[in-house]
């Protein structure tokens, strides 16, 4: 059933409406990719100044710093709609904060992919030594893709209203 009624169905919302509902439940989508990132950006952090850090090739301390700046470049994506908010509240723009805001998190989330790709290559290189984990880790990598991106795709093309 439509929440509003009406032909089209839907919501019958003010742009700054709209706005205000998008922006809280961005909000909530951010909280939980930060919180992930956190914890595993805070682990990367500590890496560095275990014992077995020294024992590293140079191949994985390569795909370590790689990961490293991965994740600082996750945290900012994902730390952006707030600042983003902050410094343009009160100025009427909204909407167009929302869609930046938006924006700024799917970077987030691609860029969370790519780190944890790299920490599981590195965490699966220094486990395993063989030449399976470039496998494992597309395995997991393609169910992350399909999860966060081939998914919500289907769904966006399976439910498209008519026209």
């Amino acid at each position: 059933m439509a929440a509003s009624g009406g032909q089209g169905g839907g919501r019958h919302e003010s742009p700054e409406e709209r706005a205000d509902r998008r922006w809280g439940e961005l909000l909530q989508e951010v909280r939980v990719t930060q919180t992930g990132v956190q914890i595993l950006f805070g682990f990367l952090l500590t890496v560095v100044f275990t014992p077995r850090f020294a024992t590293l090739d140079g191949t994985d301390r390569t795909i370590y710093v790689v990961t490293v700046m991965l994740g600082a470049a996750t945290t900012g994506a994902l730390i952006g709609p707030v600042s983003f908010h902050r410094i343009v509240s009160g100025r009427r723009i909204k909407p167009q904060t929302v869609a930046w805001a938006a924006r700024l998190t799917l970077a987030g989330v691609v860029l969370l992919l790519c780190t944890v790709a790299s920490a599981l290559l590195l965490i699966l290189r220094v486990a395993l030594h063989n030449a399976a984990v470039p496998w494992l880790v597309a395995g997991i990598v393609a169910w992350l893709v399909l999860c966060w991106f081939g998914l919500p795709g289907w769904v966006l093309h399976r439910y498209r209203p008519k026209d």
